[in-house]
């Protein structure tokens, strides 16, 4: 049941299974998005609490300690655990993140179902993760061995914040890591209340830490650490490129991405219109347009694109937009000043350089961080709007004529996480699918993202796979073993 005011359990750095100040004892605020007011203080860790979280996960992942002496099948349960606190908690945790991300209270609630099935899917792949025997020219039995990389960082966004821990969590934990995780520092009190369940669960001491705080201090700190053997983040290509070069500088430690998006959705004349609208619409303005792999280019063939536009501004216009909590509302707010001034001066960019407003294009109200939802029509490849992630509830429709034109056209540019086509010809979703560089392809459908299957980009858009058998990979080490076997006499 939605309730604005959830009680704030947890607001200290989470290390070694307690929940402890920062070592120079500073704290932040953390803004309630749909108001702008503070809603809380949390523990502001930094470099210190860093080193603390690293020496705790190292000693939890020493030959001998509880958590490396535990078969698969243990860790498998230790996570099915997990899943069962989410579930059991699933009302409370939906209600904090919506009063700290701003996401309505069903997106929410939503999400954490969703984290649910990641939890149950990576505990299954415990004792499923195995080597292998090969045959030699040498003749000697060579076998391989996977094994757990050990300390690993783990930084994660606003946007999803339940659901980001889980994908960096699950394969973490399946392998036989132990981890150090900052969350963003917009919303950190679902990550603390995630540790106090992992404790709950019966993780040991030291395998699971959180260190709330900032990117250029406790962010920094898990990237340059030579202690952590790999770094997972999930964010701006900005930052990816940071956090890239302190992994080079430091240790060469292993680093996977999942960065920015400009996803493409092309839609063909031979579809349903009205059905391809309202696929579109959800492809974008989905959790407020705050989505990495959000449909943001909307290409449109020319035969069906003026009744296209006229759709898509109906739906935009019935999108009621408010308090999380109100069941009948579906998009929030952004989720802070900045994001909102950023969006706002991509909408102004868009009114100067042509674009046509059918609809939105400004703040909704003075209170709290709201953005009317905006459509816009007449957008061509060299606008900013069309070329630069927004991150905000903001479509942009695009005219295109043939195949060959438009998938040239979805390629142009530095991103390549995700793509879609609504078509009733298969030819021509076969030909689409193959010829974009996107890490994901969606034909007919959008979001189409389970547990089973990897998600990461192309390009600028990331290294490395979340999710599926991909996902475990950057959490393991592929030893060799080759042994002599001697002569019959």
């Amino acid at each position: 049941m939605a309730n604005p005011n959830p009680l704030i359990k947890y607001t200290q750095l989470f290390i070694n299974n307690k929940f402890v100040d920062a070592e120079s004892k500073k704290k932040f605020t953390t803004i309630n998005p749909s108001t702008g007011k503070v809603i809380t203080e949390v523990a502001e860790g930094d470099k210190a609490d860093v080193l603390k979280a690293v020496s705790a996960a190292k000693a939890a992942f020493a030959r001998g300690a509880p958590w490396r002496v535990l078969n698969a099948s243990g860790r498998g349960l230790l996570i099915s655990k997990l899943a069962d606190l989410l579930e059991r908690d699933a009302e409370y945790i939906a209600n904090l993140e919506a009063l700290d991300n701003g996401k309505t209270y069903l997106s929410a609630l939503g999400d954490i179902q969703a984290s649910v099935g990641c939890l149950r899917y990576y505990a299954g792949w415990c004792d499923k993760i195995h080597g292998n025997t090969i045959p030699t020219d040498d003749g000697n039995l060579a076998l391989t061995k996977k094994e757990p990389i050990g300390v690993v960082g783990q930084i994660i966004p606003w946007n999803y914040p339940v659901a980001m821990l889980v994908w960096k969590w699950g394969p973490a934990l399946a392998t036989g890591c132990t981890i150090v995780l900052k969350p963003a520092e917009q919303t950190p009190l679902t990550a603390l209340y995630m540790a106090a369940l992992a404790k709950e669960a019966g993780f040991p001491p030291g395998v699971l830490n959180v260190i709330t705080g900032f990117g250029p201090t406790a962010g920094a700190a898990i990237s340059e650490n030579p202690d952590i053997r790999k770094v997972a983040f999930t964010g701006s290509t900005d930052i990816g490129h940071v956090i890239l070069e302190a992994a080079a500088k430091s240790n060469l430690k292993r680093v996977s991405l999942e960065l920015g998006g400009k996803s493409p959705i092309v839609v063909f004349d031979d579809a349903n219109v009205k059905e391809a609208a309202k696929i579109a619409h959800d492809a974008l303005f989905s959790n407020h347009g705050q989505s990495c792999c959000a449909g943001s280019r909307t290409f449109v063939q020319a035969k069906i694109y003026d009744e296209f536009v006229k759709l898509s501004k109906e739906l935009a216009l019935n999108r009621k937009v408010g308090d999380p909590f109100d069941p009948t509302v579906i998009q929030g707010p952004q989720i802070d000043q900045d994001m909102l001034d950023k969006v706002l001066g991509l909408i102004k960019s868009g009114k100067e350089e042509g674009a046509v407003v059918e609809t939105g294009g400004e703040r909704q109200g003075t209170v709290g961080f709201f953005v009317k939802p905006t459509v816009f029509s007449n957008v061509k490849d060299d606008m900013r709007i069309a070329k630069e992630e927004i991150f905000g509830p903001v479509q942009s429709i695009l005219k295109f004529n043939t195949l060959e034109e438009v998938i040239e056209r979805a390629n142009n540019t530095t991103y390549g996480l995700a793509a879609a086509v609504i078509t009733n010809d298969i030819n021509k979703a076969l030909l689409f699918s193959d010829a974009v560089e996107a890490g994901s392809v969606w034909v007919n459908c959008y979001d189409a993202i389970t547990p089973q299957t990897p998600f990461g980009g192309y390009k600028k858009s990331g290294i490395g796979r979340e999710l599926g058998e991909d996902g475990l990979e950057g959490y393991l080490e592929t030893k060799t073993i080759s042994i002599k076997i001697p002569s019959l006499l």
